[in-house]
């Protein structure tokens, strides 16, 4: 009995590249046109369209090199069968952005970023209660370090209320 999974095939894989590299550069076209009507100066003195210009045109080479590079990709590399959509990551990385907007007005810095990052972590199947644990400190410690020691930014530490 023949295998009922649907396999992409060869010519959809590489429309599907095609239509990808295209997208990044009409994104890039789409920054690269407003951000080159503000000042864009140079590497030592940016202006306020540096930037987006600089992006603009990175996403456009890097679609050009995708859409370019899409004819020689391997027919074997190409016939995965569908993966199933992955629900937990769809809900985990929202859910964890939303957290840390409660989170960073009503408690602060340290317990929005732990939520952040163990949320965001624990959309992963990989990962463990306990993976997500050490790695969201690991990154609430950065945070403190960077953001609030080093940087200096405005955002309390801890607040209740």
């Amino acid at each position: 009995m023949a295998n009922t999974v649907s396999q992409p095939t060869r010519r959809g894989a590489h429309t599907r590249d095609y239509y990808g590299g295209a997208l990044m550069m009409l994104i890039g076209l789409g920054a690269i046109v407003p951000g080159a009507g503000y000042r864009i100066g140079s590497l030592t003195a940016m202006g306020s369209g540096f930037f987006p210009v600089a992006l603009g045109v990175i996403l456009v080479v890097l679609g050009a090199w995708i859409a370019a590079t899409a004819r020689r990709a391997p027919p074997e590399a190409v016939t995965e069968p569908r993966a199933r959509p992955e629900w937990r990551g769809g809900l985990c990385i929202p859910g964890s952005i939303v957290a840390f907007v409660v989170l960073g007005k009503y408690g602060g810095l340290l317990p929005a970023t732990f939520a952040i990052v163990f949320i965001s972590a624990l959309g992963d199947r990989d990962n463990s209660l306990l993976s997500a644990f050490l790695l969201a400190a690991a990154m609430s410690v950065v945070c403190v370090v960077v953001f609030w020691w080093a940087l200096q930014v405005q955002f309390p530490l801890f607040t209740w209320g």
